[in-house]
């Protein structure tokens, strides 16, 4: 239930409804400033529950208009209409009965973008989490299903395509201009799923026959004129479909299924059954505009929401604190598919690097929570990095325990027993216990418990009796959401590896449950034994970081420089050098920068370059090789007193530390990888460009000279080239002409792509000085900046707020209030978009007492402005606890 005054809802007050929702037909008129709605429930009191008891619907600013029980008009005095709550004080006490309401509804006006709203003289609706309830009145709720049949009608010129969730049955002519068409979709689902879209679109087209020879039709729909950029998007749609059926035996189940992008989306994408809505930029693409990253993006998108019809979809989740069920679930699926469609190394490095610079901060903040939360106030702002990203490191983990073949067991079991059910958490793991015998408990706790684990290990090796003796020890400090600290199933990936570069077969003579080459760790310590070595191996711990844990093990640094040469687990070979990188730019911080001109000890520099020259390793890796911790990672590994000044000369110090001792290195590397002009998307045709642009950024670095990159930016051939180059100059080189020449040349080539402009936004609002924050406020005043468009938002503040160290976190504070400035202007129009950008703040405690003071006088200030949405309002609540 929605909850405009604070109230918090908690997941120990569930129960179900009190009336069944057996199926739902709308139909939706669509006008210019105007949208009527008319809604036939069928609905039965559920047994058991009392026959006095009222009927009530969920609402958020209606316009009842009509409103009649079994065919007859109710009496004003029968029920109570709200803009936000309908209740009907005697509904029938046994039986099916038919509830019809109308409803009234300004699409124009609905600039939260959520419900149904026009952008772009587009009708869309979002639905997820509470957006059904701006529709019509509902039992809103994910525990309530129903098969839908949905009627349009709209303009045939304004409107000539309409579309909604299942399989489209009847479509015609109404007069005057006017046309309908009626969609069936047979699946049961909740009010969130529901999907209209209504426009002048184009699309383009494909078939596609699963697995089982049904023929299915695919359609991708776009804004007019881009469909020509929808066709990497249609590819990467046809893959997931591939891949879900060879993977989970999963076949899609409609006979159509359709993608729409839009400009004005305020989440990434939705997975709407058989109609998924998209932010515009993840499905439009050519190699002039987009980036590499861009292409993996719209790639790992496509891949989640198309997932979603059997994780999320045709099993969704009972409450909203089961969300991570369907979403970490799905995160996993989609990580899997793009390790199986790109190299699985370079694609678990970015997961991992997204964890820790996203979620790691969040279980050690103020907005820390579990990934299946026990109470909130606003639902929206449990969207996180910890209910993705690690829910998906929980189902990883499961994976691991339970190995390939179990874990099938499992999926499959999960499938037959709840299509068509909204499942919890613990009906999930109840399915893998029952088709493996193995006892989850321990692995459950990870659902309950707040805040990153830290896995100790201590090792010692008795070279006289030829014994490694290694102790792991778990343990979880007490955090904002005020969890118990459990023990939980860690399982350690492993390995010891010999001289020779190979892993020995070494089996422990003690300790707990080894399977292969993974330790279960199930107590909070307990100690291994490994006897007849041969010789002192390398330890090689947390493979593929196989659990989301933060690692304390006091690995010498020769062990450690050892293993970046030698460690077959070329995960572990990146790991190892990133944490020698990030603990020598600590080391530097903590001295106060003093060593600023060489803040990396002359093996470590040895080592990345001898990673990045090697041939023998695939390009992408070796970029990932090359990539530093960034400021953000390096202000979390230092934990508190931050100054961002400081950790910004160090990680810029030492970019020119390897980038000097590299020149050679670097400009064969530029030479080697240089771009064709024939553009492929493809993962080694993407790693070439990722590493030569690597090479070129440290050679800008070592010679403070930006011709390299002048050059580069005019013969690019692709967008991800032209963007690498301009970042270059934009940022190393801002007040040389050359720099801004190359910025008035791209707004000149792209002012007319929305896409291509959030680029040319965002690399001017990430200038790393603090005068960047007048660049920002001058931007927000820009013709083409509008506080209605969230990518643009988050392109200018958002990207201002969470990339821009220096500017955000001024010692003044000026960033601070200027970006608390306009969260309080789009709280108004947008209070999701205001939320989110209000988590930039969630560190605040971690800098030195200047910074710290200025943010929480910021945030106490924000926090007492009338008015505040109950998106904002939490999050600024949590923060200050």
């Amino acid at each position: 239930m929605r909850s405009e005054d604070g109230q918090t809802i908690r997941l120990e007050d569930y129960r179900p409804t009190d009336f069944i929702l057996h199926c739902v037909d709308m139909t939706v008129r669509l006008f210019e400033g105007r949208a009527e709605i008319d809604t036939r429930l069928v609905l039965e009191r559920r047994d058991g529950v009392a026959e006095d008891a009222p009927l009530v619907l969920d609402g958020d600013e209606l316009t009842l208009t009509g409103l009649a029980l079994d065919g007859a008009v109710l009496e004003a005095d029968a029920y109570t209409a709200t803009p936000d709550r309908l209740t009907i004080r005697q509904a029938p006490a046994r039986d099916r009965f038919l509830l019809d309401i109308a409803t009234r509804i300004v699409p124009e006006e609905n600039t939260k973008l959520m419900g149904l709203y026009r952008s772009n003289g587009i009708w869309c609706t979002q639905c997820e989490a509470e957006g059904f309830r701006r529709i019509t009145y509902f039992l809103d709720r994910p525990d309530v299903l129903a098969p839908y049949r949905v009627r349009i009608e709209a303009d045939r010129t304004a409107a000539p395509v309409l579309l909604s969730n299942g399989n489209p049955t009847e479509s015609g002519d109404l007069g005057d201009g006017r046309h309908y068409a009626v969609w069936d979709d047979p699946f049961n689902k909740p009010a969130y799923l529901f999907a209209l879209v209504a426009g002048d679109l184009d699309s383009i087209r494909e078939p596609f026959t699963t697995a089982s020879g049904k023929p299915v039709e695919l359609a991708v729909y776009t804004e007019k004129g881009r469909a020509g950029q929808a066709g990497y998007a249609m590819d990467a749609l046809k893959r997931s479909m591939v891949w879900d059926e060879r993977r989970f035996g999963r076949e899609y189940d409609l006979d159509v299924f359709n993608i729409v992008a839009i400009a004005d989306f305020n989440m990434g994408a939705m997975e709407n059954k058989g109609l998924n809505v998209f932010n515009h930029k993840y499905v439009l693409l050519d190699p002039q505009t987009a980036t590499d990253t861009d292409y993996a993006g719209v790639e790992t998108v496509i891949a989640h929401e198309y997932f979603h019809n059997w994780t999320g979809n045709r099993i969704t989740c009972r409450d909203w604190f089961q969300l991570c069920l369907k979403e970490g679930l799905t995160v996993y699926r989609d990580q899997e598919f793009s390790a199986d469609e790109r190299s699985a190394t370079v694609q678990r490095i970015g997961s991992v690097r997204r964890l820790k610079a996203h979620q790691f901060p969040e279980d050690q903040g103020p907005l820390q929570h579990p990934v299946r939360p026990t109470e909130y106030r606003e639902i929206n702002n449990f969207y996180t990095a910890t209910v993705y990203d690690k829910g998906a490191e929980i189902v990883r983990m499961l994976a691991t325990i339970l190995c390939e073949d179990g874990f099938r067991k499992g999926m499959d079991l999960y499938f037959e027993r709840h299509d068509g059910d909204a499942a919890t958490i613990e009906d999930y793991l109840a399915c893998f216990e029952a088709a493996t015998g193995v006892d989850l408990s321990h692995l459950a706790v990870w659902y309950n418990q707040a805040g990153t684990p830290t896995l100790s290990v201590r090792e010692d090796y008795d070279a006289g009796t030829d014994r490694l003796t290694v102790t792991l020890r778990q343990s979880l400090e007490p955090g904002a959401a005020g969890t118990r600290a459990d023990p939980v199933h860690i399982p350690i990936r492993f390995g010891l590896v010999g001289s020779n570069g190979q892993d020995k077969d070494a089996v422990p003579t003690h300790g707990p449950d080894v399977e292969g080459d993974v330790i279960h760790l199930t107590e909070a310590e307990t100690t291994l034994v490994f006897e007849n070595l041969g010789e002192r191996p390398y330890l090689s711990i947390l493979r593929d970081f196989s659990a989301p844990v933060n690692l304390d093990f006091a690995q010498s640094e020769a062990d450690r420089l050892a293993l970046a040469r030698l460690d077959p687990n070329l995960f572990n070979r990146w790991s190892v050098l990133n944490d020698l990188l990030g603990e020598a730019m600590v080391r530097a911080c903590r001295a106060g920068g003093a060593a600023t001109a060489s803040p990396l000890p002359a093996e470590i520099v040895d080592a990345v370059l001898v990673t990045a020259a090697d041939p023998a390793l695939e390009p992408a890796f070796r970029a990932q090789a090359l990539a530093l911790p960034a400021e953000p990672d390096v202000a979390r590994m230092l934990g508190r007193d931050v100054d961002p000044q400081i950790v910004h000369d160090v990680v810029d110090a030492a970019r020119k530390a390897i980038g000097s001792a590299g020149v050679q290195v670097f400009e064969r590397l530029a030479a080697e990888m240089a771009t064709v002009q024939t553009f492929s998307p493809d993962a080694e045709s993407a790693g070439r460009r990722s590493l030569a642009n690597a090479a070129l950024a440290y050679l800008t670095a070592a010679t403070n000279d930006p011709a390299a990159a002048e050059a580069q930016y005019a013969s690019a051939s692709n967008m991800t080239d032209r963007l690498a180059a301009l970042g270059i100059l934009v940022h190393r080189f801002p007040d040389a002409p050359a720099s801004q020449a190359a910025l008035d040349d791209f707004y000149r080539r792209f002012e007319t792509d929305e896409l291509v402009l959030d680029k040319w936004f965002a690399l001017q609002a990430t200038v790393p000085r603090p005068e960047t924050l007048e660049t920002v406020i001058a931007l927000t005043g820009h013709a083409k900046f509008s506080m209605r468009n969230p990518n643009r938002v988050r392109a200018v503040i958002g990207t201002f707020a969470a990339g821009n160290q220096l500017a955000f976190h001024r010692p003044d504070g000026a960033g601070y209030r200027w970006v608390a400035e306009r969260l309080v202007e789009l709280d108004r129009l947008n209070p999701q978009i205001a939320a989110r950008i209000a988590t930039t703040f969630r560190s605040w405690r971690s800098f030195e007492p200047t910074r710290r003071g200025q943010a929480e006088t910021t945030l106490r200030q924000l926090l007492e402005t009338e008015h505040l949405s109950t998106d904002l309002g939490d999050i600024l609540g949590r923060s200050l606890k």
